[in-house]
C-alpha cells in the first residue's frame, strides 16, 4: 500500500498572493491549523512534535528566498520531524497588530508552547523583531534573529532613518521592545555584520546576559540570503534546536564564507578602498587557487599589471 502523499511536499511557487494564501490554508488545515489574523498577517501551524519552531516571515520574502515558495519551516518538518508554526504577512509589517498580539495571547491561554520539549523562534529584519518580540509568549525558548531591528520607537532609535513610515506604529505597548521581551528567553542569539552600522546599533540594544552576539564582518545588509545561499541556515537552527549552538558552533559553519563569491568580492572591496593592494593580491591568490572565480581573476590580473608597471606593491609569486 503506497503512503499518502505529504501536504508540505506541495510546491507553492509561481502562484500570485491570493492562490499562494489559499493553498497556504489548505495545507496547514490539513497538517494543524490556520488562523487568519486581520487583513495582513496569517498564522499555519505543522503539527508534528516534539520540537517547535516557530518562524515569522513575510510572502515577498518566501517568495524570493525558497524555489518553492514554502515557508522555511516545512523544510525541518519533513526533515526532522519538527512543528513549525509561521506567521506570515503582507509586506514589512514588524508584526505590529493586534490581531497578532491577540492570536499569541490565545496560545499562552491555551498552555499551546508548553506541550514541547523545546521552542525556537526564528526571524530576519523585521521579522527578527518580531520573533525577539514574540519569544516571551514560550519562556525558556531559544531566539535566533537575524539583523533585527530592536524597536522603531523614534525616541530609541532616531538614528535609524531607514523605516521612517514606521514611525507613528506602535512600538511602546503589547509585545513592544524586543530586547525586554528577549528577558524571558534562555537563550537569544543576534547575528549582524558590525561594519553595518545602524545593524550594530540595533543590535547593541540586545546587550543582556542571555544574549549571544554572532557577528558576520564583511558580509553586508543581507544576511539571510548570504546564510541561505551558504547552507549554513538550516544548520544553525538544527543546533539551536538541538542546544548546540554557540560561538564555536557558528564559527565552524560560518567558514563557509571561504567559498562564497559575494563575500569575497566584498572583502576584495573593502581592501581597494582602504588602498592595501597587497592583502587584496594575497585574497585574490588564496581564491582563485581554490575555485573559479573569473572576477576575481581578472581583479588579480588588474593588480598585477599595476604592480608590473610600478604603481602598487605587491607579494611576488611564488612556484
Amino acid at each position: 500500500m503506497l503512503d499518502a502523499p505529504n501536504p508540505l511536499d506541495t510546491p507553492l511557487n509561481g502562484l500570485k498572493k491570493t492562490a499562494w494564501l489559499e493553498k497556504f490554508d489548505e495545507i496547514t488545515n490539513e497538517t494543524g491549523f490556520c488562523q487568519p489574523l486581520g487583513d495582513r498577517h496569517i498564522a499555519g501551524f505543522v503539527d508534528e512534535k516534539p520540537i517547535l519552531l516557530v518562524t515569522f516571515e513575510s510572502i515577498q520574502g518566501i517568495q524570493v528566498l525558497s524555489d518553492t515558495a514554502q515557508p522555511m519551516g516545512w523544510d525541518f518538518a519533513r526533515a526532522l520531524g519538527w512543528s513549525h508554526l509561521g506567521v506570515i504577512s503582507d509586506g514589512d509589517t514588524w508584526f505590529r497588530d493586534g490581531h497578532v498580539y491577540g492570536f499569541f495571547d490565545r496560545l499562552i491561554d491555551d498552555g499551546f508552547f508548553e506541550d514541547f520539549e523545546h521552542v525556537i523562534f526564528y526571524g530576519a529584519g523585521p521579522c527578527g523583531y518580531a520573533a525577539s518580540a514574540f519569544s516571551v509568549a514560550a519562556p525558556g525558548a531559544t531566539v535566533v534573529a537575524v539583523q533585527p531591528q530592536a524597536t522603531l520607537d523614534p525616541r530609541v532609535t532616531e538614528w535609524d532613518e531607514r523605516f521612517v513610515e514606521m514611525r507613528r506604529t506602535s512600538f511602546t505597548d503589547r509585545f513592544g521592545y524586543a530586547p525586554d521581551m528577549l528577558d524571558a528567553a534562555a537563550r537569544g542569539f543576534v547575528i549582524y555584520d558590525p561594519r553595518e552600522d545602524l545593524d550594530a546599533m540595533h543590535a547593541a540594544l540586545f546587550t543582556r546576559p542571555n544574549v549571544t552576539k554572532l557577528r558576520m564582518a564583511n558580509m553586508g545588509d543581507a544576511l539571510q540570503s548570504d546564510l541561505i545561499t551558504m547552507d549554513i541556515l538550516f544548520p544553525i537552527l538544527q543546533a539551536a534546536g538541538e542546544n548546540r549552538l554557540d560561538e564555536t558552533v557558528f564559527a565552524e559553519l560560518y567558514r563557509a564564507r571561504r567559498d562564497h563569491p559575494p563575500y569575497l568580492r566584498g572583502l576584495i572591496a573593502r581592501m581597494d578602498v582602504a588602498e592595501r593592494p597587497w592583502l587584496a593580491t594575497m585574497i585574490c591568490r588564496n581564491v582563485v587557487e581554490r575555485m573559479n572565480a573569473p572576477r576575481i581573476r581578472r581583479r588579480l590580473d588588474a593588480l598585477e599589471i599595476a604592480a608590473a608597471e610600478g604603481k602598487i606593491a605587491i607579494p611576488p609569486k611564488h612556484d
